[in-house]
């Protein structure tokens, strides 16, 4: 899977929570406000749910997840790792 086919995943699952919403794969979605507890819970279980891997408890850091950028990022990183693939 490309990098522009993760952020285009991502981007289109934060866009179907908040169809409104105006954003930049560099945009920090805690900044923008809409961003709660559940919906971070939410952002999670998206990715590990579509990517289908684990996000390691190290990586569960708010920086990972700040950006679409970053959660791409993040994924990358995980499914690279071999270590916490799901299976």
């Amino acid at each position: 899977m490309t990098t522009e086919q993760i952020t285009s995943a991502i981007r289109e699952f934060i866009l179907g929570r908040y169809p409104e919403l105006e954003l930049r794969d560099d945009e920090d979605i805690f900044r923008l406000g809409f961003v709660n507890s559940l919906f971070a819970m939410e952002l999670v279980l998206f990715i590990e749910s579509h990517f289908q891997l684990s996000i390691p408890n190290e990586e569960l850091a708010l920086d990972g997840f700040r950006t679409v950028d970053a959660m791409a990022a993040l994924v990358e990183r995980t499914a690279t790792s071999g270590v916490a693939a799901k299976g």
